[in-house]
C-alpha cells in the first residue's frame, strides 16, 4: 500500500476549553458512544483518486475515534506529511493536530495541508458530551458505577483523560490530566460527589 501515515495521539495545538456541562456517570454513560467501530467521512478533493478514497476509508476505520487525516495536495495520500490524527474528544481538534502535523512534515514549496477525512463512531451525531474512543472505555470500565466521589477530567486539544476516584477527585483528576499531557485545558467532564 506504500500510505506512509503518522498516527499523532495526543499530540495536538492547543484549544479553548469547552463549556459543556459536567454530567454524572450515569448521564456520561448515556451520552456516548460505543468504543468499538468508526465511519470515516472523506472529503471530496479533486486530487483524490477512487483508490486514495478506498484507501482513506480502509486506513480511517482502523483508527480510534474522534480523528482526522490530513494531505498535501501537492503531495498526495502517499506523501510522507499525510498524518492521521486519532482517539480525540472530537473532530474539530483532531483536525487542527492533524493540519498542524501535515503542515510541519510537507515540502515547503507545496500547498498547505487539507483534511481528507474524517474519522467518527459509527452512528455519530452531536451530543451533549463527546470523548475519544479511549476516553469512553475508560468511563464504562475505570470510572464505574458505584463507589463514591469519583471524576473524569478530559484535555480537549490533546485527548488526553483521567479518571480518580475518592475525596477531592475532581481537583486529583485535572492535576493528573494535565501531568499526562502537559495541557492546560484540562477540564471535568464527569464527576459523581
Amino acid at each position: 500500500m506504500g500510505l506512509a501515515l503518522g498516527l499523532a495521539l495526543g499530540l495536538g495545538a492547543a484549544l479553548a476549553a469547552s463549556a459543556a456541562p459536567v454530567v454524572d456517570g450515569k448521564g456520561a454513560r448515556k451520552l456516548v458512544f460505543k468504543p468499538d467501530g468508526a465511519e470515516v467521512a472523506v472529503v471530496d478533493l479533486p486530487f483524490l483518486s477512487e483508490a486514495d478514497r478506498k484507501t482513506l476509508v480502509v486506513v480511517g476505520a482502523q483508527q480510534p475515534y474522534y480523528g482526522a487525516i490530513a494531505v498535501a495536495p501537492t503531495e498526495g495520500l502517499r506523501s510522507r506529511a499525510t498524518l492521521a490524527a486519532a482517539n480525540y474528544h472530537d473532530v474539530d481538534a483532531a483536525r487542527v493536530a492533524a493540519l498542524r502535523g501535515c503542515d510541519a512534515a510537507r515540502k515547503p514549496e507545496g500547498a498547505p495541508c487539507v483534511i481528507a477525512a474524517e474519522i467518527r463512531p459509527k452512528g455519530w451525531e452531536p451530543r451533549a458530551l463527546q470523548l475519544s474512543a479511549d476516553a469512553t472505555d475508560g468511563l464504562r470500565s475505570e470510572y464505574g458505577r458505584r463507589g463514591g466521589p469519583r471524576a473524569m477530567a478530559i484535555s480537549p486539544s490533546t485527548g488526553r483523560w483521567a479518571v480518580i476516584k475518592g475525596q477531592g477527585a475532581a481537583s486529583r483528576a485535572l492535576e493528573a490530566c494535565a501531568d499526562q499531557s502537559g495541557a492546560t485545558d484540562c477540564r471535568i467532564a464527569v464527576e459523581d460527589r
